[in-house]
């Protein structure tokens, strides 16, 4: 076997090892089990203080301070179309969009999901034409629906 042979061999086998593209952090959102790629998100953190913002959208929860970096919360329930959590507590799902950084609120986060071996189905019409909105796909897991949410399209609020 070449050098240029070995190489390619290794390269193969390290890029099995660094695929993330059938993983997807999971969290909850009003019982409903949802999920965003894991290379997208940054960290996930408990609740955090977050300074509210005057004057911004509903989605807008407001800014909170992580490690010096300033991130917008943005609330998923309100972007869903859902009533706020009673108690108020949320878990941070942060994520990045170029060089900005957002905190995805959600109810309660999950384990990552492997969904490898399984084929991502398209969004049902069934589904609530909003959720549609922001959904790139499904998939039937024991536990139920995986909604698989469209980071992009969430965060962007025109």
């Amino acid at each position: 076997m070449s050098t240029a042979e070995m190489d390619t061999d290794s390269s193969h086998g390290m890029e099995s090892q660094l695929d993330y593209s059938n993983q997807y952090v999971s969290f909850r959102v009003d019982g409903q089990l949802l999920g965003v790629p894991v290379n997208m998100v940054q960290e996930v953190l408990t609740e955090q203080v977050i300074s509210p913002t005057p004057l911004s959208r509903a989605e807008i929860k407001g800014l909170l301070n992580l490690r010096g970096q300033i991130v917008t919360a943005v609330s998923l329930r309100k972007r869903l179309g859902l009533p706020d959590l009673e108690d108020g507590n949320s878990m941070n799902v942060v994520t990045r969009m170029g060089e900005e950084s957002f905190s995805l609120l959600v109810d309660e986060v999950g384990d990552v999901i492997n969904v490898s071996g399984r084929s991502m189905e398209p969004v049902p019409r069934t589904l609530d034409p909003h959720w549609r909105s922001v959904t790139i796909g499904v998939f039937q897991l024991e536990e139920g629906l995986f909604v698989i949410l469209d980071v992009e399209t969430i965060l962007n609020f025109e």
